[in-house]
């Protein structure tokens, strides 16, 4: 398959720290890669580089088999636009918003109205052309961006933690989105994010980044199935546990991830596994469960991290686990550092890698 970008020996130092080191990769033409690993691993910086924000140090770009210089990256740039983790929209209506590109572009306005009409129905955000932008909810915010860049019929992509605190309603959206997209309108996506169980069901192929260098590349089954020492030691951050399975007689499985918790998931596994539960779905409550959850903890909070509409949580139940609920359903509980909780979740939930 024909690359669209290809990056040879790309390096990015800021005042002497090296964020990017000798990074190579190919973008495949009409391919959704993640770029996967934890914060502070040059992902985001990438992202700049492929959008022409920002510069390489060392190293070259090719866009389309051209060498991007000075003088021709304005051509990648027409191309390619970046949406960023922390939207930002600006004062006026959402149609205002989708439509700004296309009117620096001088694209007649009875055009501009199609578009803007069949983006809104693709972000499922139909009737909201009159709304303030800056007044929706979060997700709603980054729908809007989004809408915004594929607006302007780009080939490349970039998405910089695209669904990073958003509520799972519009998590969902975003994602069918980033799907259909691709597969519709054959759109080139790379996708920066460190979210373990999004990265092994969207993209087709994954760099996994560490330090500023890409250390794997390969499908998310050649990149889970053997689970490196790159991405488990990153893995650990978000609720992936490395154990010993044995499947019960009813057919579940039991992973013991010592300090006592046990694990149960559907998925049948037997000997040393992985095991990876999404934040979103964990249930927390100050009362004990009456559920049938196969998976229920009790333990306290140890860390706190405010994420606006959302807040992330750390619970220490044997091992640390990462929970994200709404800012109402923190507040709404009272929670706070050391409050006992308890935490549960489907043996569905459960993701064997």
């Amino acid at each position: 398959m024909k690359a669209i970008a290809v990056l040879k020996n790309v390096t990015r130092t800021f005042t002497n720290r090296t964020v990017l080191d000798k990074v190579n990769l190919q973008i495949l033409t009409g391919e959704i890669l993640t770029l996967l690993g934890p914060n502070g691993s040059g992902k985001t910086t990438l992202l700049k580089i492929l959008a022409s924000i920002l510069r390489p140090t060392d190293g070259e770009i090719y866009f389309d088999g051209v060498k991007v210089t000075e003088q021709n990256v304005e051509r990648m740039r027409m191309q390619s636009t970046l949406v960023f983790q922390k939207t930002v929209l600006f004062n006026g209506t959402v149609y205002d918003n989708i439509a700004y590109g296309l009117r620096i572009r001088r694209v007649p306005e009875k055009e501009i109205n199609y578009k803007v009409t069949q983006i809104l129905k693709l972000v499922r955000l139909e009737g909201f052309e009159k709304r303030s932008a800056r007044k929706l909810s979060g997700g709603e915010q980054q729908r809007v961006a989004l809408a915004r860049a594929l607006a302007l019929d780009i080939r490349l992509l970039l998405l910089d933690e695209p669904t990073a605190n958003l509520d799972p309603k519009n998590a969902s959206i975003v994602e069918e989105v980033i799907a259909t997209v691709n597969r519709e309108h054959k759109i080139t996506i790379v996708m920066a994010t460190h979210n373990m169980f999004q990265a092994k069901t969207l993209p087709q192929r994954i760099a996994l980044m560490s330090d500023g260098k890409i250390t794997e590349v390969g499908t998310p089954a050649e990149i889970f199935g053997k689970l490196s020492k790159n991405l488990a030691s990153f893995a650990v951050v978000g609720n992936t546990f490395a154990g010993t399975a044995e499947i019960t007689e009813d057919g579940i499985t039991l992973v013991d991830i010592g300090n006592d918790v046990q694990i149960a998931a559907t998925a049948q596994s037997s000997g040393k596994v992985s095991v990876f539960i999404s934040p979103e779905d964990i249930i927390l409550s100050k009362d004990r469960f009456s559920s049938s959850a196969r998976n229920i903890f009790k333990g306290r909070i140890t860390e706190i991290l405010d994420l606006d509409s959302v807040v992330r949580l750390k619970v220490d139940v044997g091992k640390p686990f990462i929970v994200q609920i709404t800012k109402r359903s923190f507040n709404d509980m009272e929670l706070n550092l050391n409050t006992e909780v308890y935490l549960a979740f489907k043996a569905s939930s459960v993701q064997t890698i």
